[in-house]
């Protein structure tokens, strides 16, 4: 259920707004991205999936999709996960360029055109690559440890040079990132790598810019780190045979083609 595809003409940017438990700052967040928006002298629309929240949050995206055509809304009447809910808006956006970011901005918005601009020199994506800001909320430590962690781990597993695979925060050319969609299977966090590796294995390339992250300690975190941790790992690891699998049957059918050929 969401609001009906627009006839206007398609625009250059898409961003795809994923929406879960977003109450206590959507309408502040939404303000400041379309400020951003409006500063960058090109078409864009605002693709809303809200995934099923408890709170307000459904209500208040109708509220701000009410009355303007370059924003669409889509609601899910279950909840399917993060990685679901932003392809889900990428495959209904209608932009040159697509992509989605955090509504938290704990990753701001002010990063935006960086990212644009180097897609715009020539990438096929850009994503950020997150510092932690001077005083950054401190009861976030642990959080920041597990993914210094992560991302060591993921070096280890895969063949793609990311620092900061799993930020909220991408952007790609959309008819380049469309057929990667397809080959991703992950439906909650664990999408944001996989979608980088299997990018990185389509021959995309794709750029990481850096960008401030900025806790928020008005907002409550919807992450559960111990299960969402172990989600990531589980989630991880059968990616990664998934991929050992793949190679081995790609490299079992080139050598039953070779004989053939004999």
């Amino acid at each position: 259920m969401g609001s009906p595809p627009s006839t206007n003409p398609a625009p250059d940017l898409s961003v795809v707004v994923a929406c879960y438990m977003e109450a206590e700052h959507l309408v502040d967040s939404a303000a400041q991205l379309t400020a951003t928006l409006d500063g960058l002298g090109r078409s864009y629309e605002l693709v809303f999936v809200e995934d099923k929240s408890s709170d307000r949050t459904a209500a208040i995206v109708a509220e701000l999709v009410a009355g303007r055509p370059e924003r669409r809304a889509v609601y899910h009447a279950v909840n399917q996960g993060r990685g679901a809910t932003v392809a889900e808006g990428f495959r209904l956006a209608r932009g040159r360029i697509v992509g989605f970011l955090d509504i938290d901005l704990e990753v701001h918005c002010r990063f935006l055109p960086s990212l644009l601009a180097a897609i715009d020199a020539g990438a096929d994506g850009a994503t950020a690559r997150r510092s932690y800001a001077p005083g950054s909320n401190p009861v976030g430590w642990l959080r920041k440890f597990v993914s210094r962690g992560y991302r060591q781990l993921f070096r280890r597993c895969f063949d793609a040079p990311f620092d900061d695979p799993e930020t909220g925060f991408k952007f790609f050319v959309r008819e380049r990132i469309l057929p990667v969609l397809d080959r991703a299977e992950d439906r909650r966090w664990f999408w944001d790598s996989e979608i980088m590796v299997l990018a990185h294995h389509a021959g995309l390339r794709v750029v990481e810019v850096p960008c401030t992250f900025a806790r928020r300690a008005d907002k409550t975190s919807t992450v559960r780190l111990a299960r969402d941790v172990w989600r990531h790992l589980v989630a991880m690891l059968a990616f990664h045979g998934r991929l050992r699998r793949q190679r081995r049957a790609d490299s079992l059918g080139g050598g039953l083609d070779v004989q053939r050929q004999r």
